[in-house]
């Protein structure tokens, strides 16, 4: 399949859908730092005010935006982005249907803002376009289902007891997924696949792949949805990479394709593994700059937990063709289908910086003209020391902090991210690392307590 465009809607055509669906309220959505999603609701009075991009929010209260002397900012609606929520439950529908339009932010005087995450993917995407290439994302979420306590708590107690592919009754999940699928697609996503993971409670829902900018605000899109349905249900949907030791823990696989005149630049016939010398440039610039790209991949003292070893999560800097124990896999499908599926990220990651820093890094293999190693089809998890050494196989960061090091030394990504972003990007990981760091943890009780 090859990609396709959409040509957004005009002001007045949104005012008039707005208007025809007897929308009550519109909401103005953005992502801080961190990729927690922010929101101003205006109500209808006010939709020609945001829809002009006139809305202002108080910057100094959002995560690692600006300072309280300087706090103005402006919303500026990506008019493409708009849709109008499906009813979630019967007093939302009671109290007037809501919209949404997701916003780049701007300074007072309409300055594009450096922190903003989206316009840190944005100058990465005018960067591959300057080059000729557009990047196409497809990504595979996954989250799992908790049992809520009487008082409405979240609890670690998974919703079902099943497996991988399962069916009902063992998976009783089936019944939300197809809800949250049905409104997913109510909303305009394209749905691939949705199934049990392999994990107690855990689910998948895959969507079809898009630009890179579209498949940021799908993510962001995407999560809020699974919460709001799991709410539904009397459930909280987490994706947090892992919540339960002694089981797989929740990535997010990305898959990236580069797409030159409408056709798929990694693909090659003549090629080694049928890939052209561009897929070849851009994988060994994602592996070269892997140690450091997975502090924004996998943000989170969490995030470490499920990059070990045995539980499908990768931990080797290498790619292969043909296994999954590698960091990246090349699928086996050709043609416009000619992908490098990464699968490191998780989804707790902030969608716009991981493919940011994920477009940066194989932009820079092509620039640099890099060359990977050899693609290595065997088990790493199976390899000796001595073998990974013989290969160049390098493994990845081992905690958040490691990581965080890594990326303050890659200058490449520094530049991707900008200097507002990866300071204060950097600042509230080391903070959250001491803090990790100075709890005392029930593990260490558990082992030490009675023995020293």
């Amino acid at each position: 399949m090859s990609p396709q465009s959409t040509t957004p809607p005009t002001r007045d055509q949104i005012l008039q859908q707005l208007q025809e669906a007897e929308v009550k309220f519109l909401r103005l959505q953005f992502t801080d730092i961190l990729g927690t999603t922010k929101n101003v609701e205006v109500p209808k009075s006010q939709f020609g005010k945001a829809l002009n991009g006139d809305v202002t929010f108080d910057g100094s209260a959002v995560e690692g935006f600006t300072r309280v002397e300087e706090s103005d900012m402006l919303l500026r609606p990506d008019l493409g982005t708009f849709l109008i929520y499906p009813q979630f439950s019967r007093e939302e529908g009671e109290r007037g249907k809501v919209a949404r339009l997701i916003c780049d932010v701007a300074l007072p005087d309409g300055t594009p803002f450096d922190g903003d995450p989206r316009q840190v993917l944005k100058r990465q995407i005018a960067r591959a376009q300057a080059m000729g290439f557009e990047m196409f994302v497809g990504t595979e979420p996954e989250f799992f289902l908790f049992e809520r306590s009487p008082s409405g708590v979240g609890t670690t107690i998974t919703h079902d007891k099943a497996g991988y592919f399962d069916l009902a009754p063992i998976d009783k999940g089936e019944r939300i997924r197809r809800e949250i699928t049905n409104k997913l697609v109510e909303m305009g996503f394209e749905i691939e696949a949705a199934h049990h993971e392999v994990s107690p409670g855990q689910h998948e829902i895959d969507f079809r792949y898009a630009p890179a900018l579209e498949t940021a605000d799908r993510i962001a899109t995407f999560k809020f949805v699974v919460k709001r349905v799991a709410l539904e249900y009397g459930l909280l949907a987490s994706f947090l990479p892992k919540p339960l030791p002694g089981v797989n823990g929740s990535g997010m696989h990305c898959h990236l394709s580069l797409f030159k005149g409408g056709t798929n630049a990694f693909a090659d016939p003549g090629g080694e593994h049928g890939l052209s010398r561009t897929a070849q440039q851009f994988i060994a610039g994602l592996l070269d700059h892997a140690g450091a790209m997975v502090a924004i991949t996998n943000p989170l003292v969490n995030s470490y937990k499920r990059l070990v070893p045995g539980f499908e999560a990768p931990v080797n800097v290498a790619w292969s063709t043909s296994n999954r124990s590698a960091l990246i896999r090349i699928p086996a499908k050709r043609g416009n289908s000619t992908r490098a599926e990464v699968r490191m990220p998780d989804p707790s990651c902030n969608p716009y910086l991981a493919l940011a820093v994920m477009l940066a890094a194989g932009l820079d293999g092509i620039e640099q003209d890099m060359e990977p190693a050899p693609a290595i089809q065997r088990n790493i998890f199976k390899m000796t020391v001595r073998e990974k050494r013989h290969h160049r196989v390098k493994e990845l960061p081992s905690d958040l902090r490691e990581a965080v090091d890594e990326l303050e030394k890659d200058d490449v990504l520094r530049r991707a991210l900008g200097e507002h972003v990866l300071d204060h990007f950097v600042e509230a990981k080391r903070a959250e690392w001491r803090e990790y760091n100075a709890t005392v943890h029930a593990w260490e009780l558990e082992r030490y307590l009675d023995l020293i």
